[in-house]
């Protein structure tokens, strides 16, 4: 398949490194676009190039500084709506707000779904992410939303590792169902980790439920934030008698004391995607970052083609 000459794709500043990539292996040069700020920190976008009639792609991460980003995101849909593009379709690597997806206790908003109500009303016409925290996600939306899979990314490194005597090991409860799906591609058994949350970003590992003594243990999870959690995890496993600790994930998004608490862990490997540009000084030689950019190309390629998109899903 190849792409139509009324494909473009354009980029904002959450990760322009991953836009390139998916630029190149498309062959489709990146839309010319400029980002500016008035001195009060306005937000004012440019396309510097006619849409009209064009399937546009357009790549924005919202993660850090997430309101900023997506702003931009925000603002770029509408002036893409109003330059009579054909379709706006959004690529998300990365979902902020993903956690907010429901009401937890009384009077708390569902921030999930108002950022669909947001790209909606700005002029989307299809939204494509990568393991959005939670899947009920797609249903906040009354536009086609497809959701790729970064595991098969994650898994295939650690069969080319070849490490033997592994356990696959969900952080809590919601990752089961990942950690089952990674264990019966590299045929492993699982374990879990029983911890408890008293409040968002602090963690309190209570047990590990499996057999893990004397095993190499492989942590799975969607995201990893403060970091707070996996190095719980990590802690607990090794007391348990694991002989190493390798953590994976989709979405690094490594805020606070993250790159601290890594570096200072029992962790031998953090093996994350780059759906979140991660900048210099995040960059540790603990952190191996694996590219998406073949995945998010394909599903472009896919979509702007009107082949099927549910083989890019398992």
């Amino acid at each position: 398949m190849k792409c139509g000459p009324k494909l473009k794709i354009f980029s904002l500043n959450s990760n322009k490194t991953l836009a390139k990539e998916i630029s190149n292996i498309l062959e489709v040069p990146l839309g010319k676009s400029s980002v500016k700020r008035f001195s009060d920190g306005e937000i004012q976008i440019n396309i510097e190039e006619s849409i009209r009639g064009c399937d546009v792609y357009l790549i924005q991460s919202t993660s850090e500084p997430a309101n900023e980003h997506l702003m931009e995101l925000l603002i770029m849909i509408d002036a893409m709506k109003r330059a009579s593009a054909k379709t706006i379709n959004v690529i998300i690597p990365y979902y902020g707000y993903a956690r907010q997806d429901r009401k937890a206790r009384s009077r708390e908003p569902i921030t999930a779904k108002l950022i669909a109500n947001l790209l909606e009303t700005a002029g989307a016409s299809r939204v494509i992410s990568l393991d959005l925290h939670a899947r009920q996600i797609q249903g906040f939306f009354n536009i086609p939303v497809d959701q790729l899979v970064g595991m098969p990314i994650l898994v295939d490194y650690f069969k080319g590792k070849a490490l033997e005597d592994i356990v696959i090991v969900a952080p809590d409860n919601g990752g089961v169902g990942r950690a089952r799906k990674m264990a019966t591609v590299l045929d492993a058994p699982i374990a879990l980790i029983d911890k408890r949350r008293p409040e968002p970003n602090v963690s309190e590992v209570m047990n590990v439920i499996g057999d893990i003594e004397g095993r190499k243990a492989v942590i799975i999870d969607d995201l990893i934030d403060t970091a707070g959690t996996i190095k719980l995890a990590a802690d607990a496993l090794i007391e348990k008698g694991a002989t190493e600790v390798y953590a994976c994930c989709t979405h690094p998004v490594l805020s606070g004391q993250a790159i601290k608490r890594i570096d200072e862990s029992v962790i031998k490997e953090l093996v994350v995607t780059n759906s979140i540009y991660l900048p210099e000084e995040k960059r540790i030689h603990k952190i191996t970052s694996l590219t998406i950019a073949p995945l998010l190309a394909e599903a472009v390629l896919r979509i702007h083609n009107n082949a099927s998109v549910s083989v890019l899903f398992d």
